[in-house]
């Protein structure tokens, strides 16, 4: 879905309006310019935009982060509302889908990184039907945890040391793929005491989404091709070795994503299909 396009824009004008903000308006060049300086960062787009228009005169200065916060969770909730009864998917990716699940290919789809929350991602998600539904896996936050590579960066019911944990697992690693997860793991919690950003620890997240997703249709994450939208999720992609397909939307039609191996507009036709990406080489 073409969130950013159909969604996100009237999500912020309705809490504005739900927040009595009568003079808060983004029209599309306005929205389009605060993603473009903010890189997406929606705490940064509306600093920028009330910092320009000047904030609610009744609003402490000490009040500004929770007000911030208080924007963003009236937005959250319009955009739920949008995108179950009125946003559309995106033109072809029924088709898209429907191919793949006729040849065989096992589709997964990833709700556990959604910056939307997994449950705005699901309520897309079952835009596809229970028949389209019934043959392809969703993953999200439970499924990642119960994932082997989940149990073992985020520690989930485990409770033995951490050396015990890893050679443990490593023992019963039985597949060159599970030993190479084992030993990656083991050199990530290794490091993970001299980084403490919240961007490593979100790529941390979407390579264990990307590993549960291989995981579950039982495929090497080499032999997977992620499409995505995000630089976050190719970048995540790439540290791992999958290959991965940039999906533009109306906002990143312009964008670059240097990590990508291939970029498209959109699915079908001239644009990305399952024929495509069976026929392109990817090593």
């Amino acid at each position: 879905m073409d969130a950013y396009r159909l969604g996100n824009r009237q999500a912020f004008n309705l809490a504005f309006q739900k927040l009595g903000l009568d003079c808060a308006n983004w029209t599309e060049p306005v929205y389009s310019d605060l993603v473009r300086r903010s890189a997406g960062n929606e705490e940064k787009m509306l600093v920028l935009y009330f910092n320009r228009i000047g904030w609610p005169t009744s609003l402490p200065t000490s009040e500004k982060e929770p007000f911030v916060k208080s924007v963003l969770r009236e937005k959250k909730n319009a955009l739920e509302e949008l995108m179950l009864k009125s946003l559309p998917l995106r033109p072809g990716v029924e088709d898209f889908i429907d191919d793949a699940c006729n040849k065989g290919i096992p589709v997964i789809i990833l709700t556990a990184y959604s910056r939307s929350g997994e449950k705005t991602a699901r309520s897309i998600v079952e835009k596809l039907g229970d028949e389209r539904l019934s043959k392809i896996k969703v993953v999200g936050n439970e499924e990642v945890e119960k994932s082997l590579y989940g149990q073992l960066v985020f520690g989930k019911g485990m409770s033995s040391s951490l050396d015990e944990q890893l050679a443990k697992e490593a023992r019963k690693a039985a597949s060159a793929e599970k030993q190479r997860i084992a030993e990656e793991v083991a050199s990530l919690l290794k490091v993970s005491v001299n980084i403490d950003t919240s961007s490593s620890e979100r790529l941390e997240k979407i390579v264990a989404s990307l590993r549960a997703g291989a995981e579950i249709a039982e495929v090497p994450v080499y032999n997977c091709i992620l499409v995505a939208g995000s630089k976050s999720g190719l970048a995540a992609a790439e540290q791992i070795g999958m290959p991965r397909v940039a999906l533009r939307s109306s906002f990143t039609s312009r964008a670059e994503f240097p990590t990508a191996n291939a970029i498209m507009d959109g699915f079908g036709g001239a644009d990305l299909t399952i024929s495509k990406l069976c026929q392109k080489r990817w090593s």
